[in-house]
């Protein structure tokens, strides 16, 4: 049953990169068509991040993760590297959730 959706997945992927070739140069080089592109990837970054830090299943949850969110925001702020702020964000979950302040 997982063929029809790795057929049907691969040949979309071959179309999109197919139009690419047959889009328009003048409508590539379209100033608004350039900022949506840079910011696309950031909206879906944070839609994902939300995702992963407030969902179980289908349902709402506080937890840890939020903090460690938190955590990562702050080092960000101070101009951590990446690796830090993964770091930051996973001690600080851990930690939360060894002691039993979080679930």
């Amino acid at each position: 049953m997982i063929w029809p959706a790795v057929i049907i997945g691969s040949l979309g992927a071959y179309l999109l990169k197919l139009a690419g070739y047959v889009v328009p140069e003048r409508v590539l080089e379209n100033e608004r068509l350039r900022r949506l592109t840079a910011l696309l990837p950031v909206a879906l970054l944070a839609a994902l991040v939300a995702v992963q830090t407030f969902s179980v299943g289908t349902a709402l949850q506080v937890d840890a993760r939020l903090a460690g969110l938190a955590a990562a925001i702050v080092a960000l702020i101070l101009r951590a590297p990446f690796l830090v702020v993964v770091l930051v964000a996973a001690v600080t979950a851990a930690v939360l959730r060894a002691t039993g302040l979080s679930v």
